[in-house]
Parts: structure tokens; sequence; C-alpha cells
């Protein structure tokens, strides 16, 4: 069954950020489309609009999926016992998570996946930047909002194709990470530290998807790797193939000053960024030799790079007065030390950092003990937990418990965005800058006012 060429498309959970674009994408490239969801925040909402193909109204039923659908694609968002699908099932409409139709209907160009338990999305965005200024055609799916990009997906006839590659699982149906899904020609590996603990509930568990992904690689394929990962080395020293080619990076050797980073071309000629911290400078030397491979000369991608901008609440300033506010998507003790780290180097005035327990992981004191001394270099820090998501904890959480999980007495706990907000216009800490993470929205908090 070609799959590919299915026109009548009914997209369960088309409110997603990936779900809402692919949807829109589908669209533009002549396919019908229908979709629903329960649930439809803007920008998701205007622009499904926008495109005629937002839901009359919201929620699930069997109505919306007629004899005419050819074909239903889902998200990881669908509930195994939605009516949809049930009744997709039933009529036998063909069934597919996101990442199953994108192998589909990218089979015949060039995948590269971008893995790692962090850095893919900022790996990704940068590739995205480079060929884009390099006049490089290619699709890409990418899993945050990207400057330069109006789209978080787009698929056409170009000849190759750039993925954020999530190792978390693929649908309701289908408990396969979604990295396993794209059958790449090349992959990118940025780094293995256990996450998602809620689905992978050890660290050998968590490291056989990766295993697996790099199994995955085909004769002629060619692995691209952070080599100071221990992880990593590991599963490659078991798995060594001589028809594949491996490819090792480091760090761009890089300096800073109060003001700018800066990296050094081939011939020791500065390059000013927009970027700093030593984990994007890890993040670009992996996004330099994905390019190259793909036809980018080393001048042309540090003339590039120098133009790049973080995606959407990666190290993004929020406000640059003489004491800044920092937004970053940290999610894991890694990212959180590493982020703390990289606004200390580049601004190594007193740092207020504010993080928020917001993941799966996070409510399991097993996952918990990876905290421990992640806050160093941060001078005073907040751990916020909303009062929703502390009934999700195993067990009773306090303050002198948060304090001895990240072995920080400087840390105090606060579960309401309201005591969040005092806390933070509190005159004690007007001078310092403020970094603010979390995957979420600490309970709908904005920064920003």
């Amino acid at each position: 069954m070609n799959l590919k060429n299915k026109k009548n498309i009914h997209v369960i959970s088309i409110g997603g950020s990936v779900m809402h674009d692919l949807a829109i994408n589908l669209k533009k490239n002549g396919y019908n489309i229908t979709g629903s969801d329960d649930i439809i925040y803007d920008p998701s909402k205007t622009r499904l609009e926008k495109q005629g193909i937002l839901p009359k109204k919201l929620g699930y039923s069997k109505a919306n999926i007629y004899n005419d659908i050819d074909l239903v694609i889902t998200g990881m968002h669908t509930k195994k016992n939605n009516v949809e699908l049930i009744e997709s099932k039933k009529k036998n409409i063909p069934i597919l998570s996101y990442p199953e139709y994108i192998s589909i209907i990218s089979e015949n160009k060039h995948r590269i996946v971008i893995a790692g338990s962090h850095g893919k999305t900022t790996i990704t965005s940068m590739i995205m930047h480079v060929l884009k200024e390099n006049k490089i055609k290619f699709d890409y799916l990418i899993g945050a909002k990207t400057n330069g990009f109006k789209s978080n997906i787009s698929i056409s006839d170009n000849p190759i194709m750039i993925i954020e590659g999530d190792e978390y699982l693929t649908s309701p149906l289908d408990k396969t990470p979604k990295f396993l899904k794209y059958n790449h020609h090349i992959v990118l590996i940025n780094g293995i530290e256990w996450d998602h603990f809620n689905v992978f509930k050890s660290q050998k568990i968590y490291k056989e998807q990766f295993k697996k992904l790099i199994q995955m690689t085909p004769k002629g394929g060619e692995i691209i790797y952070y080599k100071n990962d221990k992880s990593i080395a590991k599963i490659l020293n078991e798995h060594n193939d001589e028809n594949i080619t491996l490819r090792p990076y480091d760090s761009e050797k890089f300096e800073h000053n109060k003001i700018n980073t800066y990296i050094f071309n081939q011939n020791n000629k500065k390059i000013k960024l927009k970027i700093f911290g030593k984990h994007n400078m890890q993040n670009l030397a992996g996004a330099k030799i994905i390019c190259e491979q793909l036809g980018v000369k080393e001048d042309d991608f540090y003339k590039s790079i120098s133009s790049y901008e973080l995606p959407h609440r990666r190290l993004q300033i929020i406000s640059d007065k003489i004491n800044k506010i920092f937004r970053d998507f940290a999610h894991s003790p890694s990212k959180l030390e590493a982020t703390i780290n990289a606004v200390k180097l580049q601004y190594p005035k007193k740092l207020l950092s504010v993080y928020e327990l917001h993941s799966s992981s996070s409510f399991d004191f097993t996952f918990l003990k990876n905290y421990k001394n992640t806050l160093q270099n941060s001078d005073f820090s907040v751990i916020f937990i909303s009062e929703n998501n502390l009934k999700k904890f195993s067990r009773k959480i306090d303050e002198n418990t948060i304090k001895k999980i990240f072995n920080e007495k400087n840390l105090i706990l606060i579960t309401n965005k309201i005591i969040l907000e005092k806390f933070l216009n509190n005159s004690d800490y007007k001078s310092y800058n403020k970094l603010l993470m979390s995957s979420g929205n600490f309970d709908g908090y904005n920064f920003e006012n």
C-alpha cells in the first residue's frame, strides 16, 4: 500500500507544535486535511484557522472518521483509547504516527538525524541556518521555533532531510523511540544522559535505545559523535563496523569577554558569535561536521554561523537591561548545570537561578539524585514546583528535602507563581542577573511583563 500518495488525511491531536505544522505543510502540498484535538492554543489555533483546517469544535468524535479518509496520523498526545483511533481501526483505515509518516514521505531523501539527550534542537537549528545561508536546499523537522523559519517542519521535493531525533516514545500505539523510525543515513549523537525516567526506568534501558539507533546505521552510513561521552564510546566499541564511517568531535576553541564570545577559523581569525557557553561550542562543533558532509566549506560555515541565534527558550535573553534575564529550556541535571555555568562564565556578576521541576522524570526520587551539586555556580537558587505537580512526587517533598537533593544551602522552594513573582521583585536580588529554566511555563507566570 502506497501511503505516501494518500490524499485524504485526518490528523488526531492536530493542535501540537509539530502536528499542526505537519497538517499545514500537507495542506499546502495539496492534501485534503481534517483534524481534531481536545485543546488548541495559539499560535497553533490561529495558524490552523488561517489555513481553513481548524476543527469546528474541540474534542474527539467517531463522526470525524468518515469513510473517505485514506490515512490517520496521530501524535504522542493522543490517548490509546481515543474514540477516533478505535473507529479508524474498525474501518481498517491505516494509522501512522507522525515519525512513521515522516519516514515514508522522506524515503527518497538523504536523511540526517540529530540525536542525544541534550543539544539536539540547537544543533539541528545551527545546521538549518548554515544550509539556508549557503543556499543548499533541504527539508527539516525540528521541535522548537527557529529563527528564520516559519514552521517546525518542511516537506517538499528537496533531496536532503534534517531531522531532530527525539528518543521519546512514538505514539500510544507504538512504544518505540521516535528516532528509530527515521532510517537515517547519517546520525549525530551529542551525548547520552538518562532522561524520560517515566518510560525508561533505568540508565541501562535508556542507553539501550541509543545502541539500537547506532546499530540501525546502514553500510556506507556515518556516525558523528561527541568523543568525550563515555556511554557513546562504550556502545561504539561494542559495535565495530568497518563499513560505517565514525567522525568524532570535541568543542570549538573559543574565548570570551564581558560582551562577546569568539571562535577561530582555520587561519586563527576570530569569529564573533551571537551565542555563548561551553556546551554551545560543543553543539557548534557537531553542526560543523554535518554541514561539511553536506557540501559547506569550512570558511563558509564560519561566516554563516556568526549570524546564528539560538532557538526560542534556548538561553534566550528576555530582558537586556543592566541586569539581564535569561530564559532556557533546561530540563535535565547536566543541562541545568551547563546553562548556569555558561551564564556565569559570560556574565560573572551575581546570578539568581530559578529552576522548575516539571518533567515526568523529576517526580521520582531515584532520578532526583542526579541533581546533586548542579546549582553550585549559582549565587542563589529557587526550585519551583507548581502545586499541581507537587501531587505527582512519589513521596512528600519540602524545602529541606530539596536542599538535600541538590546539596545546596542557598536555595528556597516556591510552589505558587504569585509568591514567585514577589520573590523575583525582592530588592535583595535587584542587582542579580536572573536565569529562568524549565521545559514548562512556571504555572503560567509571564516573566516578560
